[in-house]
């Protein structure tokens, strides 16, 4: 399984001036599951978020979605991912890399190619690569309060 990532990050330097402050390879690839790997690029924590931070939001501890900040994430799935339904506390936008991947919804099944873009409201989700070649996602999540639907609360799981 290959994920190779480029990183760069910009800031400022004592005076001003726009720098890079991070220009790398990804090195934070992790596999959580069978046939996913994934790393994340950035996260942050509270709104509105510190740009003069010089944490390196990558670095940060944080879990599928972060409740008061966000999660800039890449995945790659192999085909035959091993399953895992799951619903965040975010907001979620995707872009589809390279690849072909279904979104399953409690049944309805949606096809992305490369290009696609989703926003993802708190819906339990599956993601299933039925294809040949792998499919690359780029995800940013943003904190959000748990979905109401029918009278009650529907909280992350997965």
């Amino acid at each position: 399984m290959t994920f190779k990532l480029r990183r760069v990050v910009t800031g400022h330097d004592a005076s001003g001036r726009a720098t890079v402050r991070i220009d790398e390879p990804v090195k934070n690839v992790i596999s959580g599951r069978p046939g996913a790997s994934s790393s994340v690029i950035w996260s942050t924590r509270g709104f509105p978020v510190d740009n003069d931070d010089d944490f390196d939001g990558a670095l940060r501890d944080v879990k599928t979605s972060e409740g008061d900040g966000t999660v800039f994430r890449v995945v790659r799935y192999e085909p035959g991912v091993t399953p895992r339904n799951h619903r965040t506390d975010s907001i979620d936008y995707a872009v589809v890399i390279s690849g072909e991947i279904d979104m399953d919804l409690d049944g309805t099944v949606v096809h992305l190619r490369a290009g696609d873009v989703l926003v993802q409201r708190g819906t339990l989700h599956n993601w299933i690569n039925r294809g040949r070649e792998a499919c690359v996602i780029a995800f940013v999540l943003v904190g959000a309060k748990p979905v109401s639907a029918g009278g009650r609360t529907l909280h992350a799981v997965g």
